[in-house]
């Protein structure tokens, strides 16, 4: 899924935008070049690269470096060059690799499923998807650009089911600003649900319609996921570092013991309901679960003019560096009466019998988004 210009007449900024993202025109896979999937925030620029080992892949490198305040800010850059450096120095670890593909955040997105009837050639796919963000994208089709995954195809010649993302055209271009000032190619950008979805989930045409749960420091992301399609997403400001704070002022403990208590004990610490630690963290989870169950309560209930179920969420899927907090995957199950589990991201990437990636567990969580990213390269 790459990115369309959408509207004419742009300078050579947008040229060079057109042909990074260029769907239409894909880099034969013979030729396409190892890249970093590079995941940028707020606090941070993590990167991570696959290479081949036995019958999968191995990761060849990977890294987090901070980024100071104010570079970017709710997935915004404000400064350009502070970020083109902090890029620039990521790069001097990529081991020679100087390609990368990027996600865009998901709080700047704007993200719907449509249909395509069956015959649509190019142009009139398009138009279509422009059509479509009428009462749907606050944003004029000419200063847009967007991208779109197919769903499903349907066999009794019905057309397609896509998932379309669509972001100010101004904010694309500032990420390509940024990776072009740091010396590195710029392979594609999508949203950071489908960098995700394509690490956590099968794409299989019988896996269940998927709430996924990005739980990070700051923020939480929602998508849900169609056969590993992002038809929606949306970010509320309910975030780890909420769980940290109340557990480390409630308990007094350092940061390295907070982080313990978190990962060993948080929701079913050895005291009971009526534990400090529990107290201090419930708050959050609570509120967490609250947006959760609303999300899923919503889109599992949609009913079509027939009034058939549209999207039974099937199962809760949870990732982020905030995850790991013990007994969250089985409250938010009682919450939504519905199965939920911490992803598994290297699924798709490495056979344990063959090879343990040097990230453990806990911290792969935060990877999510690189891995994604890194598997575009290695066509998984």
């Amino acid at each position: 899924m790459q990115l369309f210009k959408s509207g004419s007449g742009f300078g050579n900024t947008a040229r060079k935008m057109s042909r990074t993202f260029a769907r239409w025109f894909p880099t034969p896979e013979m030729i396409y070049p190892r890249a970093a999937g590079v995941d940028i925030s707020d606090a941070s620029i993590k990167w991570l690269i696959l290479a081949p080992l036995k019958s999968r892949y191995r990761i060849a490198s990977y890294g987090e470096m901070p980024l100071d305040t104010g570079v970017v800010v709710n997935g915004i850059v404000q400064d350009v060059g502070a970020l083109a450096a902090a890029l620039a120095e990521a790069k001097r670890y990529f081991g020679g690799v100087d390609c990368a593909h990027a996600a865009l955040p998901e709080e700047a997105a704007y993200v719907f499923e449509m249909h395509i009837p069956e015959g649509a050639d190019h142009d009139q796919a398009i138009n279509m998807i422009e059509f479509g963000f009428e009462g749907r994208v606050p944003i004029a089709a000419g200063a847009a650009v967007f991208d779109f995954d197919v769903i499903q195809r349907h066999d009794d010649g019905a057309g397609e089911d896509i998932g379309v993302a669509v972001f100010a055209r101004e904010l694309a271009e500032s990420y390509v600003a940024a990776f072009e000032a740091a010396g590195i190619r710029l392979l594609s950008l999508e949203i950071e649900a489908r960098s995700i979805a394509r690490a956590v989930s099968s794409d299989a045409a019988d896996e269940p319609v998927t709430l996924l749960v990005d739980f990070g420091r700051a923020r939480t992301g929602f998508a849900v996921l169609k056969r590993g399609i992002p038809i929606f997403t949306s970010t509320v400001e309910v975030g780890g570092d909420m769980v940290t704070r109340a557990v480390a002022e409630g308990l007094s403990l350092s940061p390295e013991e907070t982080q313990i208590f978190k990962n060993e004990q948080g929701l079913l610490a050895d005291a009971g309901p009526k534990s400090p630690g529990i107290e201090a963290i419930i708050g959050t989870a609570s509120a967490l679960a609250d947006e959760v169950a609303r999300h899923y309560h919503y889109w599992d209930t949609r009913r079509n003019e027939k009034g058939e179920r549209m999207t039974p969420v099937g199962q809760v899927l949870i990732v982020g560096g905030s995850a790991n907090l013990k007994g969250l995957p089985d409250y938010i199950a009682g919450r939504v009466q519905a199965p939920t589990y911490v992803a598994n991201i290297w699924q798709h990437v490495c056979d344990f019998d063959e090879y343990i990636p040097p990230l453990d567990s806990r911290a792969s969580l935060q990877y999510a988004t690189a891995v994604g990213l890194a598997m575009r390269s290695l066509h998984i």
